[in-house]
């Protein structure tokens, strides 16, 4: 059962950002404006797409599960503090809040990695 949940966790902490990456890839254009609006270069869209891409597909196959948990919990960070940093609006408040509990779930794979139902176990194994 805990092999089971595992996997179900690493699925749902995972799908927000895979499906935001390929949400980015169909509207490229209006990703580069907001980014740019919210003073980002819009060349980092292209860094961020492949990560939120590549990152949750490891995560949820369980390959590099530390390694892609670590960069997606910087990621949740730094798109929290440069994004979501207008504390008086209520919505941006809760996103960054978002971010700052996903990076949390990010991190507590980082510390313990994927179960049984995982390719980094049967390479390990």
């Amino acid at each position: 059962m805990i092999n089971i949940l595992d996997l179900l966790a690493r699925i749902l902490i995972s799908t927000i950002f895979l499906l935001s990456g390929v949400n980015k890839i169909s509207n490229y254009e209006g990703a580069i404006v907001w980014m740019e609006s919210m003073g980002m270069p819009g060349i980092f869209l292209i860094p961020a797409i492949i990560l939120e891409i590549a990152g949750p597909i490891l995560i949820i196959i369980g390959y590099k599960v530390k390694i892609s948990a670590a960069l997606l919990s910087m990621f949740c960070v730094a798109t929290a503090v440069i994004f979501h940093n207008n504390f008086s609006d209520q919505m941006q408040l809760m996103s960054f809040l978002k971010n700052i509990g996903l990076a949390g779930g990010f991190l507590f794979l980082f510390v313990n990695g994927a179960k049984n139902f995982s390719l980094d176990k049967k390479f390990k194994n």
